[in-house]
Order: structure tokens, then C-alpha cells, then sequence
């Protein structure tokens, strides 16, 4: 039987990187951990992993990403834990984890003792700003790659549209959001799935 690390590789491309060692894998997350900001983690993310690294493609990214959004938790700890454990099995999962944990929490406990006594400057906050204003475009960012990366079909948009709506609009609650919009989402593409395959055996 073959090891996780060896039937969760992805597939062999032209440009791709040879998977990573634990070590190289921890240190590229305390890496992302250490210069990335709040919603901008799973950006800088795709950028690191896909775009430079050559570890994973852009499509197994966005498979994990959707999938660690969906799970209770962290996103950005559930894609971290998916990324290692894809590339290096359970000691991936865990220098995945505990990179992108353990040296920012370590950081931010600093940065939280310097920022208190730095509060009644000006350019305190227009720093917390700025980092505000960066994180939030990352997250753009990513929201827009994942889009396009949708089937052209009118059933995935429209589910798009209506979890925008019930979360940023009429502020449903997000666990009953993600549980039934997303049964719903994958009980429709099964049965089109489904009735696609049941027709290409007909013909």
C-alpha cells in the first residue's frame, strides 16, 4: 500500500518541483506565517506553493482550499495542515501546522507588547491600517483566482452568489450556511455528474 505521501502527491507535470522535505516544508510556512497578514495568509499562500515553489497546481490548491473552508476552524491552519499532509503525509500535516502556528503566535505576543505601549502615537494606527488595507486586497485576490477557476455554468455562480448574500447581506448564520448551501451545492453537481455520465454511457 503506498504511503500518503506517495498516493497524495500530485501528479508529475513539465514544471513541476519535486515535493519537499519536512523541514523545507516547515520552514515555508513559518516563512508565511512571519510576513503574511490575516485574510492575506491564503493568498500569499497560493503565490508560494503554486506560483514560485511548483509544489502543488493551481487547481489541487483551490481543492484544498474550498475543502479547509469548509471544516470547522481556521482556514488558513486547515489548508496548512492539507498542504503538508498532501506533500509529506502526517509529518507534513504537522510541519505544516506548526509552522504556520507556532513563530507567529510567538511574534504576535511581542508584537502586542510593543504595540500597547506604542497606542497613543499616530502612526500606530495608520500602520494597522495599511496592514488592514493589504490584507484585504490579498483576500480579494484569492476570491477572484477561486472564481475563475469555476465551471462557466450557471448552477456553480448562482451558489456562488447566494452564500455572498446570506453571509454578507442578510448575515445568516455562517455554520447553517456552509452546512446547507453546501449539501446542496454537492447533492446538484453529483446529479449532474451523474446524469452526464449516465448519458456519455448511452451513447
Amino acid at each position: 500500500m503506498p504511503s500518503p505521501s506517495t498516493s497524495l502527491a500530485p501528479a508529475p507535470s513539465d514544471g513541476a518541483a519535486p515535493p519537499p522535505g519536512v523541514l523545507a516544508l516547515f520552514i515555508a510556512f513559518a516563512q508565511i506565517g512571519l510576513t503574511s497578514f490575516g485574510g492575506g495568509l491564503s493568498g500569499r499562500m497560493m503565490r508560494d506553493f503554486v506560483h514560485e515553489r511548483r509544489w502543488l497546481d493551481e487547481e489541487s490548491f483551490l481543492n484544498g482550499l474550498a475543502l479547509s473552508q469548509a471544516l470547522p476552524g481556521i482556514n488558513v491552519k486547515n489548508l496548512a495542515i492539507w498542504i503538508g499532509y498532501r506533500l509529506a503525509g502526517w509529518r507534513g500535516a504537522v510541519a505544516g501546522f506548526t509552522g504556520i502556528i507556532a513563530p507567529p503566535a510567538v511574534l504576535i505576543v511581542l508584537f502586542g507588547v510593543g504595540f500597547s505601549t506604542l497606542t497613543r502615537f499616530t502612526l500606530t494606527h495608520a500602520a494597522l491600517a495599511g496592514a488592514a488595507a493589504a490584507a484585504i486586497g490579498l483576500s480579494i485576490s484569492m476570491a477572484i483566482t477561486a472564481v475563475r477557476r469555476l465551471p462557466r455554468r450557471a448552477l456553480p455562480f448562482a451558489m456562488t452568489m447566494l452564500t455572498f448574500v446570506s453571509v454578507a447581506v442578510l448575515h445568516w448564520p455562517l455554520v447553517w450556511t456552509v452546512l446547507i448551501g453546501g449539501a446542496l451545492s454537492v447533492a446538484l453537481e453529483y446529479r449532474r455528474a451523474a446524469a452526464s455520465t449516465a448519458g456519455s454511457d448511452e451513447r
